[in-house]
């Protein structure tokens, strides 16, 4: 060999492993730019919904990163004439044993990623998980955080959970049960609950329609049962359902309809 045909082979050498890298930082950059002009053309108008897909987006570009870094390092170590196949096994292997170590913590960013891409809840809902209700304070790649009304928060492994209550992602139904006593006249009961209807239309907030009178739901040992219905918007039920509580024991009390209680009779022996 030549010292001319030797001085081009170590000036590639030396050039080769740089254009892999520009070749690289180029690629990145082109990804990187994709995935934030589709995140930027999604027009999300939400909060959350915004941090979700910047959270998948930061994600997806760094995962990109770490693949480009050791594709081009392969390439690189290729280029010295190193034997790059016994390095890829040796990977293989430590990635193996790597894996069982930490298979657990592998679930829980697999599930993390799955919720936050199936949208199955996101931070502010409110959720039931394992018979624990409360709101979603932190959503991360790895556990979730719920809140309940006392204050007391559930911090959960994201591969354990199996099943989800989202209380956020359609309307609800506010169902309120009435007694009334045996001895009222049922057609007045009728009546006056259908007038509170009419009277609150559109006026108790965050509902929809019109509050549903159904009739006797059931016949108890002390009382007829009535039931009314209201639709109403995601997790908004509860509010309304005292509302509605209020209103009709206010129309009741108005038309002397009475509400029965449980007495105790007492028998004084001799």
């Amino acid at each position: 060999m030549s010292f001319n045909q030797d001085y081009t082979l170590q000036i590639t050498k030396i050039v080769t492993p740089i254009i892999y890298i520009l070749i690289g930082v180029l690629v990145y950059e082109v990804i990187r730019v994709l995935i934030k002009r589709a995140v930027k053309k999604s027009n999300l108008k939400k909060n959350h919904h915004k941090k979700r897909m910047n959270t998948i987006s930061s994600l997806l570009i760094n995962i990109s990163k770490y693949v480009i870094i050791i594709i081009v390092f392969i390439l690189i170590l290729s280029n010295f004439g190193i034997n790059v196949s016994s390095i890829v096994a040796g990977l293989g292997i430590t990635a193996a044993l790597v894996g069982l170590a930490f298979q657990d913590l592998a679930k829980d960013f697999i599930a993390g990623l799955s919720i936050i891409i199936e949208d199955q809840y996101e931070i502010g809902d409110t959720v039931e998980i394992n018979g624990f209700k409360g709101e979603v304070v932190a959503l991360g790649l790895r556990s979730t955080r719920i809140k309940n009304f006392t204050g007391k928060t559930l911090i959960i492994a994201n591969h354990t959970i199996t099943q989800v209550i989202n209380y956020n992602l359609y309307n609800n139904l506010a169902i309120v049960d009435i007694s009334v006593d045996y001895d009222e006249n049922l057609d007045k009961v009728e009546k006056v609950l259908n007038q509170l209807s009419e009277k609150l239309k559109g006026k108790i907030p965050k509902t929809i329609g019109e509050i549903n009178v159904l009739g006797i739901n059931s016949l108890d040992s002390s009382s007829v049962i009535y039931r009314v219905s209201l639709e109403t918007k995601p997790n908004e039920y509860n509010n309304v359902q005292r509302i509605l509580r209020k209103e009709i024991k206010q129309a009741f009390d108005k038309e002397k309809i009475k509400i029965p209680f449980d007495q105790i009779e007492v028998h004084h022996g001799k």
